[in-house]
């Protein structure tokens, strides 16, 4: 195991790291929408292509899932797409069997233009970086992600115990 001042110094750099890309650089390409914004709105349209069983629909349980959010964190993103005309939000039946988003062809026209950019900037990211140094990079983040996860569960698991032996 690493001694205790190279984990203080990795964590350090890696949480600041995530923290500058995040605030400072990513955030420029997103002058019309929040960045799960563009999750959702990238989402119901990967799911209106991948399924016709729906029609198009994308139900809210589904996008949280996906954004990894609570239905009512879920709800607030949806309510503002739906605000600016970029979805439909609706319901089956009574509401009771979930409710349902659809994209509009202004959703449509954003989600494009915000994926035009996207492209330009990451073409030439890919093109200095490298499109292998990219894909292994995608997979080590995938990895620390799982990795990081299970030890917050695990943390999460320790808490607990030790609040039921108290």
């Amino acid at each position: 195991m690493a001694d205790n001042t190279d984990v203080t110094k990795l964590s350090h750099e890696l949480t600041y790291q995530r923290y500058l890309f995040n605030r400072e650089h990513i955030k420029d390409f997103f002058m019309k929408m929040s960045i799960p914004e563009y999750i959702a709105l990238h989402y119901i349209v990967s799911e209106e292509e991948a399924s016709d069983i729906y029609s198009g629909r994308t139900y809210l349980k589904d996008l949280s899932v996906k954004l990894q959010m609570t239905m009512r964190q879920t709800s607030r993103i949806i309510e503002k797409l739906r605000d600016m005309g970029y979805v439909l939000w609706s319901h089956d039946g009574n509401g009771s069997e979930g409710t349902y988003v659809t994209i509009t062809d202004s959703g449509r026209k954003l989600l494009k233009e915000q994926e035009n950019l996207l492209k330009q900037y990451y073409g030439k990211v890919f093109e200095k970086f490298g499109k292998e140094n990219l894909i292994q990079l995608l997979q080590l983040m995938k990895q620390l992600e799982t990795v990081m996860s299970s030890e917050m569960e695990k943390l999460e698991v320790d808490k607990n115990e030790t609040r039921e032996n108290e």
